[in-house]
């Protein structure tokens, strides 16, 4: 099947592709890497009168530090978040997700701020912004504000961005002398979408974990930030018991539903083991120098 025909702009600035949207009168959709919308238009799911290209906005790209805090251009694309040595060092967690994100050739053309506009919540970098307590950085045709992942991620690719709105840059809190992260997904081959994924960020002290941030994928119409599993690990040794415990508490922040491929309760049981895993590594002190495969 091929696209509806439409027109085609491509916007030099973000105030272009504002009076583009305008002109559009909203009957539009923003192009960034085309990871997901070109197949999207291809299978007719959108046909839009006009496709305005963001792609070459320069104000959108750009990985950079100030202060305690790491700044993502939200045109970066996937395959910069593998090899940029600023995300290795400043955002690890992105670093350690990137390998699970689709294949080669859709990370050299998808972008980090593509994915999470989008918000499909089988994705990895969604999720991870919420591991990571980011704040997302918005331009619309009335002006500038930012806005937590936390909150962000509304229901099935429904999130805080208002129409017209365009996601600039996420910022990311840089990872801390006593900062651990550990991140893995379960799928049936690899590159496919995780029947279950997760992601942690925790601050130690010596052998405690003072406290933790923890992400699943793949659960839910959305990004799921596990808040009872963290309240069971905080201040705590990960014991084989604590760990236990947030295995346990996970009931309160998962409802996973039934699918064609997976029950509800297997992709539960799949979390739980995903959660053990990950907490018993980030319970070592050497999980940070544990290789990530690409």
């Amino acid at each position: 099947m091929k696209a509806r025909a439409f027109k085609y702009v491509r916007a030099e600035t973000v105030e272009a592709a504002f009076d583009a949207y305008a002109e559009a009168d909203g009957d539009c959709v923003y192009l960034a890497g085309g990871q997901s919308l070109v197949p999207s238009l291809s299978l007719r799911l959108q046909a839009p009168a006009v496709l305005i290209d963001i792609s070459r906005i320069e104000a959108l790209t750009g990985i950079s530090k100030s202060g305690d805090v790491l700044r993502v251009g939200a045109l970066t694309r996937h395959a910069e978040m593998l090899t940029s040595p600023e995300i290795a060092r400043h955002a690890p967690l992105l670093r350690r997700a990137a390998p699970y994100v689709a294949h080669p050739a859709i990370r050299n053309k998808g972008t980090f701020g593509g994915t999470i506009a989008l918000a499909d919540p089988a994705a990895e970098f969604p999720a991870m912004t919420l591991a990571l307590d980011a704040e997302f950085e918005i331009a619309g045709p009335d002006g500038r504000r930012t806005m937590k992942a936390d909150g962000f991620f509304r229901d099935l690719f429904d999130t805080g961005l208002e129409p017209g709105e365009i996601l600039v840059a996420i910022h990311i809190p840089v990872f801390g002398a006593n900062d651990r992260c550990v991140f893995h997904e379960l799928a049936r081959r690899r590159g496919d979408y995780a029947v279950v994924g997760s992601g942690i960020q925790g601050t130690f002290d010596g052998d405690r974990l003072l406290s933790a941030r923890i992400a699943f994928l793949s659960v839910a119409s959305t990004p799921v930030r596990a808040r009872h599993a963290e309240a069971a690990i905080a201040n705590q040794v990960l014991s084989p018991e604590v760990i236990a415990a947030a295995q346990a508490a996970l009931s309160e922040d998962l409802d996973p539903e039934d699918n064609e491929e997976t029950s509800a309760a297997m992709r539960m049981h799949l979390a739980r083991v995903l959660l053990g895993r990950l907490l018993g590594q980030l319970g070592r002190a050497d999980c940070m120098h544990e290789g990530v495969h690409a």
